[in-house]
């Protein structure tokens, strides 16, 4: 009987904590009704270098768009600085936003253009996070910027071998404001036979 309580407070204590690990990631911040194929990332309207990030988010065939497919973004500032604040016991990045593809696959970010912390030669880089239904969270590899100076020709001659030369980013001015295209194919999903 003593093995019976020992084990069921076990699991109720494992029960009480691994949601809570479970969802460490940022991308639980909000609340996921609420979220639209469409958000601003903060401090937008006061950022000389304005951009809109926008894109189609497919299903792992490539051609079928993924609906309700969520994707949060972190950034740092103009300076190449992770601006980081505390809510509670949290810490987080600032500078992030949160979108939920519409019924085409579409999202958009207003953003601006992060700096690169050159201290430390770290490239210009937005770090995307994607989360489709019922499947845990996936981080992509960062986004990086054409125009970024620290972004080599020995640097994208190695993205290109490893076959990562989608990650770059290339920019354009529309109606005032730097526009990037950035469409996103989701991987397959192995599912594991035991």
């Amino acid at each position: 009987m003593k093995n019976l309580i020992i084990a069921f407070c076990l699991i109720c204590f494992y029960s009480a904590i691994n949601p809570l690990t479970a969802q460490n990631s940022p991308i639980y911040d909000r609340v996921e009704d609420q979220l639209n194929h469409t958000d601003t990332i903060p401090d937008f309207r006061s950022k000389a270098n304005k951009l809109k990030l926008t894109g189609v988010i497919y299903q792992s065939d490539g051609v079928t768009p993924a609906k309700d497919v969520i994707i949060y973004i972190e950034q740092p500032n103009e300076d190449g600085d992770f601006d980081l604040r505390r809510a509670g016991d949290q810490r987080y990045v600032f500078h992030r936003s949160w979108v939920k593809t519409d019924a085409d696959g579409r999202y958009t970010f207003y953003t601006f253009v992060p700096g690169g912390d050159r201290r430390y030669n770290q490239m210009q880089q937005i770090f995307p996070i994607i989360k489709e239904e019922a499947k845990p969270e996936q981080q992509l590899e960062s986004l990086l910027f054409d125009n970024d100076p620290l972004l080599t020709k020995r640097c994208r001659k190695q993205l290109a071998r490893k076959g990562n030369q989608g990650r770059i980013l290339q920019t354009k001015k529309e109606n005032g404001m730097l526009v990037a295209y950035k469409d996103i194919v989701l991987p397959e999903h192995i599912e594991s036979t035991k």
